[in-house]
Formats: structure tokens, sequence, C-alpha cells
């Protein structure tokens, strides 16, 4: 789930994303398979193929998991050719849900979409109707317990950074956002600068929130859960804007 830019969301996510973690890795295993097939297997050359072998590594895949999918996908024999597919839909108070997908099927998938908004209480839209609505950015978090702004600051303009956003509250952390060609270099930037990194991924970020409260977070968040636990669902971005407090609730 990519969402609001707020750390807390994040760690939630995370946190539910350590429970499915064999789910995640099919996910990813799949990506980098995609990807080597389309690219060929060499990371430095395939950007497509370096992004999903980043994103392995941010979910603990083991590098000899890593290494078999990418052999297996830049093989020359047998195994399924994938396509990169997006789905538009509607959640509660009219929250947008963007979903991206990488299936050998379209017709599966988008009968199992469509499937899980009909029956959680959302509503599929048409190509077009949501995607205007997000930018696709690199989102890097620095840890919480990293206090020295000038280091932040530095790493990140003079990596070429687009925005960098201070800590939001207690506990907080630090929110990078950068052009998609420049993810990986400002994210080496700061493993260079040996500043920790809490999170960091290819994502999309909306232009416009909406806040939502009580229940209609139970109901997106059951959509949002029923569309990651489609193997052929990659990644379920919105624009909701949900607050510590509900995130709180939902997790006891």
């Amino acid at each position: 789930m990519a969402g609001h830019s707020k750390w807390a969301n994040i760690k939630h996510r995370k946190a539910a994303v350590d429970k499915k973690r064999g789910k995640v890795w099919s996910k990813v295993s799949r990506a980098i398979l995609a990807a080597a097939r389309s690219g060929g297997g060499d990371p430095t050359t395939n950007l497509t193929l370096r992004y999903a072998v980043e994103e392995a590594k941010a979910a603990n895949m083991p590098k000899d998991t890593i290494q078999r999918a990418i052999d297996k996908g830049s093989g020359t024999t047998g195994g399924a050719d994938f396509e990169t597919i997006t789905y538009e839909g509607y959640g509660p108070s009219g929250v947008a849900i963007f979903v991206e997908a990488l299936t050998d099927n379209r017709a599966r998938t988008a009968g199992d979409v469509r499937t899980v908004f009909n029956k959680k209480g959302g509503r599929m839209g048409t190509p077009g109707s949501v995607g205007f609505m997000f930018q696709s950015k690199g989102q890097i978090f620095i840890d919480p317990s990293v206090t020295d702004e000038d280091a932040v600051m530095n790493a990140a303009l003079e990596a070429g950074a687009e925005d960098v956003q201070e800590p939001e509250g207690d506990g907080g952390a630090w929110t990078i956002l950068t052009d998609p060609v420049d993810f990986l270099n400002v994210k080496e930037a700061f493993v260079s600068a040996g500043i920790e990194i809490a999170d960091a991924e290819l994502t999309k970020i909306p232009d416009n929130s909406v806040a939502i409260t009580g229940d209609d977070v139970r109901k997106l968040m059951n959509i949002i859960d029923a569309l990651e636990s489609n193997d052929d669902v990659q990644k379920v971005h919105h624009n909701a804007e949900i607050s510590d407090e509900d995130l709180e609730a939902l997790e006891d």
C-alpha cells in the first residue's frame, strides 16, 4: 500500500508486509523475472531490473533467491510472458485507488480486480479516471533516529532530490522525494554518507489527499488488503489521508 506520505502510514504498511513476506517475495520475484526477460539480466544496463532488485533487497530477499529469479528471467527457454497493466477505481469517500499489476493473463487479472472493488464496497473506474491525480516519484524515508538536519539536507540536495520534507511530530521521519530517474542516485548518496534509510521505493504520490476516518479507514484497508493479496497485483496507491489514531485502531 502506498498513499499519503506520513511516516505512520509507512510503518503500518511495513508491519503488514512483514506478516506476508512470502507473498511479497513472490511479487518481487515476478518483477525481477519480467524485467530480466525484457531487458536482459544485467542490472547495470537494465534499469527496470535494477529497481526490481532494489525492492527485493528492501524486502530482505536472499541474494541467491534474487539471482535465481534473474537467471530464470534472462534464460532463453520456457516461462510466461508478463505485461504491466494498471487499474483505477474509488474507495469510500471518493478515495482514488491506482493499481499496478504484472500479469500473464489480462482477462483474469481484470476480473479479479473488478471483483475486489465490487465485493469490498469500492467502484472500478475507467482508464484515466484517477491516474492523473498521481505523480511517479522516488520516495525515501530517513530513519527517525537521524537528527543531523544539515547532513540530510546536503546529501539530498547534492544528489538531486526534488524535495525534502521535515519530520512530522515526535518520531517522524525525513521524507525525500526524487524524480524516478534520480531515485537510486539519491538513495546511494545517503548510504555513502552513512545516513540510515528507513524505507525507500518508487511510488505514486497524490497531488491532493482525502481525509478519511473511522469506518471508512477500515473499508479502504479491506479493499487494499484484498487487492494486495492477489498474486498479479504489484502495488496499490491511494490518496487517503489517515490519522495516526485511526491507524493504531486498525492495528489494535
